[in-house]
């Protein structure tokens, strides 16, 4: 008998605002734009894109496209997705 396994899918225990905040401050400290984005497109998954999109005034195409691997999104579609999201970026001395 084989151990089933499944991949692991960090949108599943997004589930809180805390969870939230707890994520994305960590990925924000490490700086990495790139996973800045992924990090942002793993929150708005979970939240479910086409909500967000149409909070943030973006098509869903349109955002899953900006926060796709190969995406480069603009400063204003980032902090439109964020407030879509209920968070913001903050700066700490």
């Amino acid at each position: 008998m084989g151990i089933t396994t499944r991949a692991w899918d960090v949108t599943e225990h997004l589930d809180s605002e805390e969870a939230v905040a707890a994520y994305l401050d960590a990925v924000f400290e490490d700086g990495d734009p790139a996973l800045i984005k992924a990090a942002i497109g793993d929150v708005a998954r979970a939240r479910g894109m086409s909500e967000i999109a149409a909070k943030a005034g973006i098509s869903r195409v349109g955002l899953y496209k900006a926060l796709s691997e190969s995406g480069n999104p603009s400063f204003s579609t980032i902090t439109a997705v964020m407030k879509a999201l209920g968070v913001r970026l903050s700066v700490a001395a």
